[in-house]
């Protein structure tokens, strides 16, 4: 399956206000055209948009959605999952027309996490108005990253490294306390880092469950002064900071994490590694960060 990145996000929330002053005057993100009272669209780049926030009863992730090439690729991305016994569900009319894409399907991963495949996102090709005149780092490395809860990690670790396509990049070992969802009589869970291009990763599987679907997503900016305006911010909003400014030890991200609205975390970042897929080797990493991350909590 060639998959080629993580496009977008869907998010039900309970409180949309909320999230509208946290992605658009705190995060320095962009209202997409279209939205209305019940739904924000929003841009960090060319496309029309990069988050889809859904108001509802709910704190949810509703969808990650991965990008294919092309129709053909789409086709075949069905083909395979149908043969591996993965319920497929293809897009109606509305549903393109709400996503702005040419084709998708829906399925799930075994943790029960929903994914869209996708082709053919529409562009906006008017300026984009970022409000602090920050940059993200898109384009062929996708939106960012995301992390799914997986508590049958090997299981999700193997559907998306041999069905779905994902390159594993590193791994790292958690002790139980680490991981209280986690499944039960385990005296060590793991914790996978994988990515269908040259981003260090786009997805990354936490071993446990987690309400809302999701256990963070991460933007990267272009620059170090980027991150720090927001992170003042974020101090001026009295918004909780998860994690302290740090450089991770796997893709060398300089980032702080921050609460978020849904009851899950946003990691904000610069400097990510893009890596050779082609001479990559998996790693195990022994430490989360080289310095900094200090996890409150």
């Amino acid at each position: 399956m060639d998959i080629r990145a993580l496009g977008y996000l869907r998010i039900e929330t309970a409180d949309l206000a909320a999230w509208r002053t946290y992605v658009l005057d705190v995060l320095g993100m962009t209202e997409g055209r279209g939205s209305t009272d019940s739904r924000l669209l929003v841009r960090i780049d060319d496309r029309v948009h990069r988050f889809q926030f859904v108001a509802g009863t709910r704190d949810r992730l509703l969808a990650a959605g991965f990008e294919v090439a092309n129709a053909k690729a789409l086709a075949q991305a069905a083909r395979e999952l149908e043969a591996a016994g993965v319920a497929v569900e293809h897009g109606d009319d509305a549903t393109l027309a709400d996503r702005r894409v040419q084709g998708l399907i829906h399925c799930e991963d075994p943790g029960g996490n929903p994914l869209e495949i996708y082709w053919g996102q529409a562009q906006d090709h008017g300026p984009l108005a970022a409000p602090y005149g920050n940059r993200f780092v898109t384009g062929d490395l996708g939106l960012g990253h995301v992390v799914l809860p997986a508590p049958d990690t090997e299981t999700t670790l193997g559907f998306y490294e041999d069905l779905l396509g994902f390159q594993l990049r590193d791994s790292m070992r958690l002790p139980p306390a680490a991981v209280p969802t986690g499944a039960p009589g385990k005296d060590v869970h793991r914790m996978y880092f994988l990515s269908p291009n040259g981003r260090h990763h786009s997805l990354g599987l936490y071993p446990g469950a987690l309400p809302p679907g999701i256990v963070h997503f991460m933007v990267e900016l272009e620059s170090l002064d980027d991150v720090g305006y927001c992170l003042d911010r974020m101090h001026a909003a009295g918004i909780p900071i998860a994690s302290t400014l740090g450089r991770h030890s796997n893709d060398r991200m300089v980032s702080f994490y921050a609460q978020a609205p849904g009851g899950f975390q946003v990691e904000y970042g610069w400097d990510g590694l893009v890596v050779d897929p082609a001479t990559w080797t998996a790693k195990e990493i022994t430490a989360d960060s080289f310095w900094g991350h200090q996890w409150s909590g």
